[in-house]
């Protein structure tokens, strides 16, 4: 290991930062590693949005050392070792707007009304350079050797628990998936998991894209985000579909919020051309119980498994961001007492649904709903929503005039 990366993941889930001699790494961790407040303004293609910080101010990246992940030496390919960090003034004094503190201060407010958030993403991606192979096949898990074995083998050294590697739906498409875990650690996983798997495809001479959709008429590649409440608190098996009255408030809070919410979660000029029914994605905003067309769906188990299934969601999403919004709304609705809303059963039928609301049909819709939904937008500093939403229109301009197929192959070859 000659190198110590430090990083952060911005407004665009691009994993950015700096590197360092693995001389200074104990420096590093000390927070000797500088950063720029305008660095949060960088769009997903690379030009810096408009924002309130210009050219002047100082931050500091603070490595988290529980977050160190090492990739060992391959080859020619010396090894790495990463860290992610968050974002402080220089005198130390944690950056409001810090993508990763957004998460803790969400994960610390549910502390205080004694629950504990645990998450878990499953990422679907897919893999160009393997031979055309079945959906689900064991053809498909073999052809994609050694790097499937190699990515379960680097995950499990670095302590990311996988638990499953396989083959999906979609042409050339994978999906890995992570044990639960603590809310701050499952989404820094998430975002450490897209680099990781890139990083490693290269080196098998195969290329990773964690697009949201390759083709207006292909299958999508979605992050489906779990979440429930340790001690089993999400769950009450003589409540209406097995929630508890905090995880049935927890849910409203959602689904009352869910336009803004994907602003968020399915943040790129192409996640809404995946998030349409009939696609297994999310066909509409509502709660049901073993239901892919879901917003939310309820996944069984015993309680301590029990979960919330959150399926519009990308890996153009931060993590960070995505799942702390979620608590966010979902702490709303504890708090304001939001009417539990209905649990459809796995029985109910496509014409029973036709009333329940859509999400937003595109991108500039959800940041129209992001910007007008008052609680929403006061879950964030005022300078982080602001910088948040110049990037996401930024981006959406710089596709502007092109077809939905070219729109898509620009997010392609950036994610």
């Amino acid at each position: 290991m000659t190198n110590v990366f430090v990083a952060t993941c911005d407004l665009a889930g691009q994993t950015r930062g700096r590197a360092v001699p693995a001389s200074r790494e104990d420096a590093a961790l000390r927070g000797s590693t500088g950063w720029v407040p305008a660095d949060l303004a960088l769009t997903c293609f690379g030009p810096i949005a408009e924002n309130p910080f210009g050219s002047t101010g100082d931050l500091r990246l603070l490595p988290d050392p529980g977050t160190r992940v090492d990739v060992p030496a391959d080859g020619d390919v010396p090894g790495t070792r990463l860290y992610l960090a968050g974002q402080a003034l220089p005198d130390g004094t944690p950056w409001e707007c810090c993508p990763r503190g957004f998460l803790s201060a969400a994960v610390a407010e549910l502390a205080g009304l004694g629950l504990t958030p645990v998450a878990s993403f499953e990422h679907e991606f897919t893999l160009d350079g393997l031979p055309s192979s079945l959906p689900f096949s064991f053809d498909r898990y073999r052809t994609a050797e050694p790097f499937g074995s190699d990515l379960v083998a680097l995950l499990e050294s670095n302590g990311f628990a996988p638990e499953s590697w396989l083959p999906e739906y979609g042409e050339a498409q994978h999906e890995i998936t992570l044990a639960p875990a603590g809310a701050l650690q499952a989404a820094d996983r998430a975002v450490l998991l897209r680099e990781l798997v890139r990083d490693l495809a290269r080196r098998r001479g195969l290329r990773a894209c964690f697009a949201p959709i390759l083709h207006p008429d292909g299958s999508g590649n979605g992050v489906h985000i779990h979440v429930s409440f340790e001690g089993g608190k999400l769950a009450d098996p003589d409540r209406p579909g097995g929630l508890s009255r905090a995880g049935a408030a927890f849910s409203a809070g959602i689904l009352r919020h869910a336009a803004a919410i994907t602003a968020v979660t399915a943040p790129s000029p192409v996640s809404f051309l995946r998030l349409t029914p009939h696609r297994w994605s999310a066909g509409g905003v509502f709660l049901a119980e073993r239901n892919r067309e879901a917003l939310l769906r309820i996944c069984p188990g015993s309680p301590a498994e029990f979960n919330l299934e959150f399926r519009a969601a990308d890996a153009t999403a931060n993590p960070w961001l995505a799942l702390g919004v979620l608590l966010r709304a979902g702490l709303e609705g504890i708090r304001r007492g939001y009417e539990p809303p209905r649990v459809w059963p796995e029985s109910v039928t496509e014409a029973e649904l036709a009333g329940v609301p859509p999400l937003p049909k595109s991108q500039a819709e959800a940041l129209d709903a992001l910007e007008a939904d008052d609680v929403v937008r006061g879950f964030f500093p005022a300078d982080l929503i602001t910088t948040y939403l110049s990037v996401k229109r930024a981006e959406l301009a710089a596709l502007d005039g092109l077809d939905d197929a070219e729109c898509c192959r620009r997010i392609a070859d950036v994610y």
